[in-house]
């Protein structure tokens, strides 16, 4: 039973949401069929007086299922079902008594769609309740008259960053913006509002059913939205790069539903909303933002049958870039955080960036300023190691050296709780070989953080040949603890991100050493869909750093004997390095230039000293450069164990290094190129620029055996 359904003795119904076996409400194939048989329920009471709408979960309605919207896969039926749904909302609304919408919890998407059919909505003022249409980040659009009815409530000029960056709001900020009516302290004083409001409207209705409704401010015709929206398409393209349909379609859908009756402008969302909803890139959004993502989040990659024993006490040994961005996230966990340096001064120094970085978010009202005294009082810096006594978790973050970082954890790890975990944040070096320099490899670990620590989501735990399932649970409960994305990958070289990263920014350098413009390699990366062009990446990094790294990974290949190759990008990252000292942004110049108070340009000699080509590459061709070398590293990843599953590997592209999410992540990419057609280019690649693009075996067995990643 979806709906509840009781009568009062002044005739007003209350229809209670409470779908059973789930947490909470959604809308599914069921919802509108129960809804229905309600509504003829209502349509039959002779002496109904009003509806009163409202939850028996802790949220109001969370919106679509989306198990039924990735599953939509046909044009027709989809329409057919949006429109089925959409004809019984209308029948709903129009019911022709008062219809109340008592919102106690979150109203996101449809359940947002739903609040507004009804012709009145109290909320409660909780301040963790959300509402709005994230619609528009999942690559689809509100497909439940969100596109009519908001722009007829509130206007077209503030519809639209509800609809168009899925912008959500507290219960104050809905009431202020026009969308709730009143607000409640309880659910004892909502009720008592709705009931009164109902005595009070008898013959209520829709203020786009009434005569001589009028669009607030104006429609697309109005010379004010006309010149914004003449200009908006030009700012949604240059922020999408045309990869993400759904803003424009937003955009299209409210425009013209702006100039025609209600339900026309119900069937164009209608339309909009199929086209976007059977495409490809709702479909990979879906599939990684949510499957994938809340896959991971449920702990399939944490060994099973081992407790969970919480992180209290952190120590971070370096408080630099990385450092004080681990202490700062752990701080704001509730962890208390020992952070070390060789110096109080450089310690202190960590502590003041993370006291800039709690004032900015509270600045931004992300948190109050009793969060941010709470996390400071919960970070100790300092340069003595013994105050790290007592941490049941110590991460190592300091320089990309081996042994730096073998000195610093026999300092250390003497402190450690007995039960505790140590971790290297190392983004390259093999845990097993870190581990070999402290006294309990079991409990050795990788926990290699992105820069910039507070902002990015994902975090890579690498076990080594020798961690324990125990000390993998554990530092997987940390990371979910410190609210990030955990992926669990093997020991190698590089791991996996910063494996097949390293293609992006390599295959970058490699054109430029063949002679494309530097200018046409940034623009080419940022068109692929990536935040920024490959060498403005390596700069970022430090083209220094990477030849440090590419120095250490030849000694361990040398090591075990492998045959190492001189690559295009070597000679670029020598030439950088060793003949021009240019190391990047932090050693005053890379390929980019950084002049005081001005924007970073692409250094003025570049093409001097890497001519350009008579004959540059298209930037189609670029492009695929650019996915294939990635593509194809991450499934040589998958071949030798390094990764355990597909969803670790577009996870962990989007989320590590920032791989198109309208892509789906980089095994995604080859399922939507299609494997036979991914193989024939790869080879086609492989013959032009080198082995680096031929496929793996791996492809050929999935084809072999008629399946996809």
């Amino acid at each position: 039973m979806v709906f509840n359904y009781t009568k009062d003795k002044n005739n007003i119904v209350t229809l209670t949401m409470d779908m059973a076996e789930k947490s909470t409400n959604l809308i599914d194939e069921d919802y509108f069929k129960s809804l229905l048989e309600n509504i003829v329920k209502l349509e039959n009471e002779s002496d109904l007086k009003g509806v009163i709408l409202t939850s028996a979960k802790k949220t109001f309605l969370a919106g679509a299922d989306l198990e039924m919207l990735y599953s939509l896969r046909e044009a027709k039926a989809c329409y057919e079902f949006v429109e089925a749904g959409k004809l019984i909302m209308r029948r709903f609304e129009q019911l022709g008594k008062p219809i109340v919408a008592a919102i106690n919890g979150t109203a996101l998407g449809a359940g947002m769609e739903l609040a507004l059919c009804c012709h009145y909505r109290i909320a409660i003022d909780n301040p963790l309740a959300r509402f709005g249409f994230p619609e528009v980040n999942l690559g689809i659009l509100p497909g439940a008259g969100g596109t009519v009815r908001l722009p007829r409530l509130i206007g077209l000029e503030s519809s639209l960053p509800l609809l168009l960056e899925g912008k959500q709001m507290s219960a104050q900020e809905a009431f202020k913006s026009g969308i709730m009516d009143e607000l409640a302290l309880t659910t004892e004083e909502m009720f008592v509002k709705a009931k009164f409001w109902i005595d009070s409207n008898a013959d209520f209705k829709q203020p786009w059913d009434q005569k001589n409704y009028r669009f607030p401010g104006g429609n697309a015709q109005h010379p004010e939205n006309a010149q914004m929206i003449a200009i908006a398409p030009a700012v949604l393209r240059k922020k999408t790069r045309g990869h993400y349909p759904a803003p424009e379609a937003i955009l299209s859908a409210l425009t013209e539903g702006s100039l025609v009756d209600f339900d026309t402008a119900s069937r164009i969302e209608s339309r909009f909303f199929v086209q976007l909803a059977i495409g490809n890139t709702s479909k990979n959004i879906m599939k990684a933002t949510w499957f994938q993502l809340n896959e991971l989040n449920s702990g399939v990659s944490r060994p099973q049958n081992i407790s969970l024993a919480p992180t209290l006490k952190v120590g971070v040994l370096g408080a630099g870039l990385m450092g004080h961005g681990i202490a700062h996230v752990s701080a704001l966990a509730g962890i208390d955080v020992v952070m070390v340096d060789v110096s109080e001064e450089i310690a202190n120094s960590g502590l003041n960036r993370i006291r800039a970085i709690l004032d900015g978010a509270q600045k931004r009202g992300l948190i109050n300023k009793e969060k941010v005294d709470s996390a400071l009082k919960r970070v100790r810096a300092t340069n003595d190691y013994k105050l790290l006594k007592g941490c049941d978790l110590i991460i190592e973050a300091v320089y990309e050296d081996r042994e730096l970082k073998g000195e610093v954890t026999a300092k250390a790890e003497k402190q450690l709780e007995k039960d505790g975990l140590f971790a290297s944040n190392t983004s390259t070096i093999p845990i097993t070989i870190l581990a070999k320099k402290v006294v309990s490899p079991e409990k050795f670990i990788g926990i290699h953080f992105f820069s910039p620590v507070h902002k990015m989501k994902l975090v890579e735990i690498i076990k080594g040949e020798m961690t324990a399932p125990e000390t993998l649970a554990k530092a997987f409960d940390y990371v979910l603890k410190i609210k990030k994305i955990p992926i669990v990958v093997n020991d190698s070289l590089g791991f996996y991100t910063s494996r097949v990263f390293e293609r992006y920014t390599s295959e970058g350098m490699a054109l430029l050493a063949e002679g494309n413009s530097a200018k046409n390699i940034e623009s080419a990366g940022k068109q692929a869909g990536f935040p920024v062009g490959p060498l403005a990446v390596i700069d970022e990094i430090s083209i220094g750093l990477a030849a440090h790294i590419r120095d250490e990974s030849l000694k361990e290949l040398k090591k075990d004997g492998k045959k190492i190759s001189i690559e295009p990008w070597d000679k670029v990252i020598d030439f950088m390095t060793k003949e021009v000292n240019r190391t990047g942004r932090a050693g005053a110049g890379g390929f980019y230039e950084y002049p005081a108070n001005e924007t970073k340009h692409l250094w003025s000699d570049l093409h001097k000293y890497f001519p350009l080509s008579d004959n540059p590459l298209s930037q189609k061709e670029m492009i695929d450069r650019f996915y294939f070398s990635q593509a194809i590293e991450t499934v040589r990843c998958y071949e030798e164990g390094v990764l355990n599953s597909v969803a670790e590997a577009n996870i962990g592209s989007i989320f590590g290094w920032g791989f198109p999410l309208f892509k789906g992540g980089t095994l995604q990419f080859i399922n939507d190129y299609g494997l036979k057609s991914f193989r024939d280019r790869a080879k086609d690649l492989s013959k032009k620029y080198g082995k680096r693009f031929f496929p793996p075996k791996l492809i050929d067995q999935k084809i072999e055996e008629g399946q996809d990643f």
